[in-house]
């Protein structure tokens, strides 16, 4: 019987390639600290990936304490990112990314080759260890490539943060105002449901005639349709807030808006060079960016082991030995012929790797233009909802409030109606209505705005 055993110098070798296919290793943090610090400079929160059973109690803690009283916009883009299972999950995908960025800093492991045949007496024993060797020449190239992947990996989950941020924020004044323009509705159901049951006792008593009491009527119909409609509008607006939030049925109870939405701001923003400050800081734009320089990496990577990746080469170590002879050992390399991998137009991996760093560029290019355009036009819709919000502020309230006096003073001198009066209390309620919805706009513009610039408004004089 003949044992064999690698000699001391090929241990050596094995041991050194094992130190260097294992120097890539896992960040303390899995890279969230890069996602927190991008996603807070975009939308002003901090996100928390929740990985730990502490660190799921630590944020339910934090939400129950922001539940505790009327919700802000700022604290629903907070409890947003602390309890969004969809973002939860996304972040899942970070620590996936690391994982392939640490395999590719390392080589594949080695396969192990055993054979045994006996027969007359003689008993041979065939062993052998076998190398990739073409993970070992491109290990350097392949690590930076994966190093490259997880910075887009964490791109990406900075860029659904703030994607989900936006969208509680956007659902948080939808929910307020929601909620404002049922009591508007309840307002003018009252006053046209006034005016019906006068009209339907003065038509009784004779002094009313029909027409003029079916009218009143209608007005009263047409204020109940209404009302019904802002009612199932505040409780569809309040459960995308809820979904924004990702509150359970339980913590639904507990969520508290203000009675109005935020106080139109004096001034717009400053939106100066803000085309500039969105290509800069948009997370897209970055993203797109990262994509053609790790493409231009692999399309360098191709360009440099092409031929030795069609080769397909690989290393044995292999001992051979026999009862009663001498041990052999020696080395194999194995390589594949690429006799039908090379035509006219080069290899299939080249062409291929170049055609996908020019798609990447225009790709690039292409989210540059689009982001340029998106900045544009929510400029132009943030600066009209300001102008509409203050034209209704500053001019139809006012005007509509010195009309109420002057009909109450003309009422008081009997020279105008009841139903004139209650008519003109209607047309009152619906131009606050309408600054509602202004209002609204304005905010849900300065959202899209801060989403296209990817980052906070800058404040008049800054």
């Amino acid at each position: 019987m003949f044992i064999s055993f690698f000699p001391v110098r090929s241990t050596a070798a094995l041991a050194a390639l094992a130190v260097l296919g294992g120097c890539a290793s896992f960040s303390p943090d899995g890279g969230f600290g890069d996602v927190a610090r991008l996603t807070q400079a975009r939308s002003g929160q901090v996100p928390r990936w929740q990985r730990t059973p502490a660190d799921e109690a630590a944020a339910q803690t934090r939400v129950t304490e922001l539940l505790q009283q009327p919700l802000s916009a700022e604290a629903a883009v907070e409890l947003a990112l602390l309890h969004n299972r969809g973002l939860q999950a996304r972040f899942a995908e970070l620590g996936l990314a690391e994982a392939e960025r640490v395999q590719a800093g390392r080589l594949a492991n080695p396969a192990l080759r055993y054979g045994r045949m006996s027969g007359g007496g003689v008993t041979e024993i065939d062993s052998a260890v076998l190398f990739n060797l073409l993970g070992l020449l491109t290990l350097p190239l392949a690590s930076e490539l994966g190093q490259q992947h997880f910075k887009q990996a964490k791109l990406q989950a900075a860029s659904d943060a703030v994607a989900v941020a936006t969208q509680a924020r956007r659902a948080f004044f939808n929910a307020v105002a929601a909620q404002a323009l049922v009591a508007y509705a309840q307002q003018v159901k009252l006053a046209a449901e006034a005016s019906r049951e006068l009209a339907t006792r003065m038509q009784q008593a004779g002094n009313f005639n029909k027409l003029a009491q079916m009218r009143q009527q209608s007005f009263d119909a047409d204020a109940t349709a209404q009302l019904l409609r802002a009612q199932h509008r505040a409780v569809a607006e309040r459960e995308q807030l809820v979904k924004a939030l990702g509150l359970s049925s339980e913590e639904l109870g507990k969520l508290q808006l203000p009675e109005r939405l935020p106080d139109l701001p004096a001034q717009p923003a400053a939106l100066v060079q803000a085309e500039q400050a969105a290509m800069d800081r948009r997370l897209d734009v970055l993203q797109a960016r990262r994509s053609a320089e790790a493409t231009a990496r692999q399309l360098g990577l191709t360009q440099r082991t092409g031929f030795v990746n069609l080769l397909d080469p690989n290393l044995t170590l292999a001992r051979h030995g026999q009862t009663g002879e001498a041990t052999r050992r020696g080395f194999e390399l194995e390589l594949t012929l690429p006799l039908f991998d090379f035509g006219a137009g080069g290899s299939p991996a080249a062409v291929q790797a170049e055609l996908q760093y020019g798609q990447a560029v225009h790709h690039a290019a292409e989210v540059a233009v689009n982001a340029r355009s998106e900045v544009r036009e929510s400029s132009s819709a943030y600066l009209t909802a300001h102008a509409l919000a203050r034209h209704y502020r500053d001019e139809v309230l006012p005007l509509q409030q010195r009309i109420a006096d002057e009909n109450q003073l003309r009422y008081n001198g009997m020279l105008l109606s009841v139903f004139e009066l209650l008519a003109d209390a209607r047309e009152q309620i619906t131009s606050v209505t309408g600054y509602t919805e202004a209002l609204r706009d304005f905010w849900l513009a300065d959202a899209d705005l801060q989403q296209a610039l990817a980052g906070p408004l800058p404040q008049p004089g800054q």
